[in-house]
This record gives structure tokens, C-alpha cells and sequence, in this order.
């Protein structure tokens, strides 16, 4: 059962998260592949497995997104040159590009909203709790 404080917290990242997508251009990607575009970023070389693990998918669910990526030049695969049967996945400085604009332009919206709408207390309140919803959004990862 979900406590009433789990619950706003949860309701407030979900709506925050929601207006972050909204301040985002249209790269004709989905969300999907940018998800998978930000996740190769913070792995560095990597494999669509981990890549998969991470998105909380199948492999064959991430092969078409993984073959748009590449067709559109925002990542590179190659063979493992360790167990050849072993895919590598890394971005270009193309997607590393891309990544950067989306990521800034969320960034710069961001930035404005807490301006515009929050004191200078309830600003440096949100830089503390930060690295908190972070261990909380990693906490999966860590077990």
C-alpha cells in the first residue's frame, strides 16, 4: 500500500518528467531510442543486452530501435573483438551531438521554470534533494 508521501512524490516526478518531455524538439526519434541514445551515453561501449537490461526490455524488442540509430548515424556496432559473437554498441559524435542539444535544451527550460517559479530557498531545497532521487532512481541497478 502506498503511503500519501510515496504517492505525491511519485505524482510530482511523473508530472515533472511530463514537461521535460514536452520542452523537448522533435529529432524524429522516439522516446525509446532517445532513451537508449542517453543510456549508451552514460555506458560508454556497451552491448544491447546491457542496453536491454537497462531499458527493462528484450533484446528483440530494442533491434529495430538500435537499426534506426545506426541507419541515422548516432551509433556505431561492432564485433567484440574478444568473443566475436559479441556485439558492441557505442555512440557517434553524431549521437553524442544530438544528445547534447536535447539534452541542454531540457536543461534550459529547466533552468527557467525554477527561476521564474521558485524562491531562491526552494531552488537550493531541489539542488540538495537532487542527488537523493537519484540513489532512489538507481536503486534498481544497485541490488
Amino acid at each position: 500500500m502506498e503511503t500519501p508521501s510515496a504517492t505525491e512524490l511519485r505524482e510530482s516526478v511523473v508530472a515533472l518528467t511530463r514537461q521535460l518531455r514536452r520542452h523537448r524538439s522533435d529529432n524524429g526519434l522516439t522516446l525509446s531510442q532517445m532513451q537508449t541514445l542517453g543510456d549508451a551515453s552514460r555506458l560508454g561501449v556497451t552491448t544491447p543486452a546491457e542496453l536491454a537490461a537497462r531499458l527493462g526490455v528484450r533484446v528483440q524488442s530494442l533491434t529495430d530501435g538500435l537499426n534506426e540509430l545506426e541507419t541515422r548515424g548516432l551509433i556505431s556496432r561492432r564485433a567484440d573483438s574478444q568473443d566475436r559473437r559479441r556485439q558492441l554498441v557505442e555512440l557517434t559524435d553524431e549521437g553524442r551531438t544530438l544528445l547534447a542539444a536535447d539534452r541542454a535544451e531540457r536543461d534550459a527550460w529547466l533552468q527557467d521554470a525554477m527561476a521564474r517559479t521558485l524562491t531562491d530557498l526552494e531552488a537550493n531545497l531541489l539542488m540538495l534533494v537532487a542527488p537523493v532521487l537519484r540513489k532512489l532512481a538507481d536503486a534498481d541497478t544497485a541490488q
